[in-house]
């Protein structure tokens, strides 16, 4: 297996190492963006919500982001057999179409299925990840009926910062080989970001005999080359232009049966591409303007079936910030997206417009926190949908706050569900309705030096769900008809004691189809989460646990289709052997528990992997 579009990007990410050094820049508090599309401290945020800071990155081995999520709260995870497969994230349960992702702001979930392909995306190339659990349509329109994901690569600090250098080199189990690199700095007017990330893998078996008719005894490698980057100028205090970049490419293998007629090496190229342009200006000391340019692209190719598909979207936004008084911030957006597919199959209808209004509100008063948001989108062809939600906050003391809310979502049948052409007595359906979801939650949040503790519980409910084999009627087509309603309670904790920090965390979730009775497809009524860590003068210790209860992969939740739970243990150790390197060692599934994470595909046994870290 062989990339080269990217090596020269790459190679660029690494050349800087040798030729400069300085000091790196002092940590800022953390600001995000993601919770009310306004940049607010962490401490302020309402509602359910997780960052992951870029040195948990740093320090995730695998080339994907699915192994780091899944330890995050209110996230369930599956793949189809290791990195480079088709994989899901279930936010509070709800379906991963139902999960919107972006990409510094740009929406990335293929508009073809509604699927995201966290292939391409290597923890390696951000710098942050903001976790909005709960229905955000009122934020961002179609597809947040769960929440939101946002993947973040420039760099969060402001203000100058002498040059930064980091690099990583590693290998491991199944002949798995690792490197990424990146650099960052800033002046008082010109700031930049650039990093480069390569992986390759012989693989495992990614099926087993349960899968009928894909299971081919083979290891399925995959190889994965990516860039991101950044580039900003201030022209004058509050007056900034920024540009963003990110390509990635992948090769991988998958299982296409073992029969004398099958494909007996199946592979496939899928490429992505975004870049975007803003405008930042601060017009007036109560007015901030902020405009944006994106465009993106994502190109798969099925070497084995022969099957092509493309997807480009284009997307501009005009967002004004008006500081109505202190600690009070309306804000007035447009957006305007137009989406295009191709499939080799062919498309009824290959383009389509959305226009998009919305008004959001965020007030601080003494101890009362008040966000609100209303937003109207148009989609040409389907129904018009108006979704918003309010959520309120109330500090008992300064560390502890309780809070809740509501909010309501949609989302947009895909271009496969609405337009597919008549095959196989399958058609798409035109004149699909968007999904809807209600949802209603109660916070409760403490926060102090060495202890965090935050508890959940929500209650979400869905109508008009898309049934995508609906067979009815002749042909079988996509219908508007199931509902279904899903409760849970998530707790997460940390606690620190000196040099070792301990974290706990469990989800309970009975997420049902409300016409069958039925448990809803590959969600676990339980997930448990625990961490320890240790710090020594040079050595860093922990170990990580993650039990996920038994699913079902079919709507009858039949025995042929139950899922085990597992249970896996992680261990990982740092050790500092000089200035700048550490030499970093993980072993994960250490007792190499057997499990599936999709009917008839396999989870990865005991594997292990050994890197170096440079930082300066």
């Amino acid at each position: 297996m062989k990339i080269t579009p990217l090596n020269v990007a790459l190679a660029a990410a690494f050349l800087p190492i040798s030729a400069f050094a300085q000091e790196q820049a002092t940590e800022l508090e953390p600001i995000v963006v993601t919770a009310s599309r306004t940049a607010e401290p962490l401490k302020n945020v309402v509602g359910d919500f997780t960052v992951i800071e870029q040195e948990e990155l740093q320090r995730e081995t695998s080339s994907t982001l699915l192994e780091l999520l899944a330890r995050k709260p209110g996230l369930q995870v599956y793949d189809s057999g290791g990195p480079q497969t088709t994989s899901g994230i279930y936010t509070r349960g709800a379906n991963p179409q139902a999960t919107l992702v972006m990409l510094n702001g740009l929406r990335i979930n293929d508009t073809t299925a509604g699927s995201t392909f966290w292939n391409l995306i290597d923890p390696a190339l951000l710098n942050r990840v903001e976790v909005v659990r709960g229905a955000a349509s009122g934020l961002y329109g179609a597809n947040a009926m769960g929440g939101v994901i946002n993947l973040i690569t420039t760099p969060t600090e402001t203000g100058p910062r002498e040059l930064s250098l980091k690099a990583n080199i590693g290998g491991g189990s199944h002949g798995t080989f690792r490197t990424n690199a990146a650099i960052s700095g800033a002046t008082e007017q010109v700031d930049y970001y650039l990093a480069g990330a390569y992986t390759t893998s012989e693989g495992y078996n990614a099926t087993n005999v349960r899968n009928t008719y894909s299971y081919n005894p083979d290891k399925d490698g995959y190889e994965q080359a990516s860039v991101a980057g950044s580039l900003g100028y201030t022209f004058t205090p509050g007056h900034r232009l920024g540009v963003t970049f990110f390509n990635s490419v992948n090769r991988g293998d998958f299982d296409a049966g073992n029969r004398p007629w099958d494909v007996q090496d199946a592979f496939g190229y899928t490429r992505q591409k975004a870049y975007g342009i803003t405008s930042t200006n601060q017009i007036t000391d109560w007015w901030e303007s902020i405009i944006n340019v994106s465009y993106g692209k994502v190109h798969s190719d099925n070497r084995a079936y022969g099957s092509k598909f493309e997807n480009r979207t284009n997307f501009y936004s005009w967002q004004n910030n008006f500081n109505l008084a202190e600690n009070h911030t309306l804000s007035l957006v447009y957006e305007h997206t137009k989406e295009r597919a191709f499939n080799s199959k062919g498309l009824s209808q290959q383009n389509r417009h959305t226009n998009s209004v919305a008004a959001l509100y965020k007030g601080d008063i003494d101890r009362h926190h008040i966000q609100a948001n209303l937003r109207h989108d148009n989609v040409v062809g389907v129904k018009g949908s108006t979704t918003g939600g309010i959520s309120y906050a109330f500090d008992i003391t300064p560390e502890l706050q309780v809070g809740g809310g509501y909010s309501t979502g949609f989302r947009v049948g895909t271009f496969a569900d609405m337009y597919s052409p008549l095959a196989w007595d399958f058609q798409g359906n035109p004149n699909l309705r968007p999904e809807k979801s209600r949802n209603v939650e109660l916070n409760l949040r403490y926060h102090s030096e060495d202890t965090q503790v935050g508890l959940t519980l929500f209650q979400s409910k869905y109508k008009d769900l898309i049934n995508t084999y609906d067979c009815s009627t002749y042909p079988c087509s996509t219908s508007n008809v199931d509902k279904a309603t899903i409760r849970g309670i998530s707790l997460d904790a940390t606690q620190r004691f000196g040099n070792t920090t301990l974290s706990l965390g469990a989800d309970f979730l009975n997420a049902k189809d409300d016409t069958t009775g039925k448990r809803l497809v590959r969600r676990a009524n339980q997930v448990y989460r625990a961490s320890v860590t240790h710090e020594f003068e040079r050595i860093n210790v922990g170990a990580d646990y993650l039990f996920v209860g038994h699913r079902y992969d079919d709507n009858a939740n039949s025995k042929e289709k139950r899922l085990g739970g597992y249970g896996l243990v992680n261990l990982r150790a740092d050790y500092k052997v000089a200035k700048n390197f550490q030499i970093q060692v993980t072993v994960n599934n250490v007792f190499n528990k057997k499990y599936e994470p999709a009917y008839g595909y396999n989870g990865q046994g005991t594997n292990f992997f050994l890197n170096l870290s440079y930082q300066h």
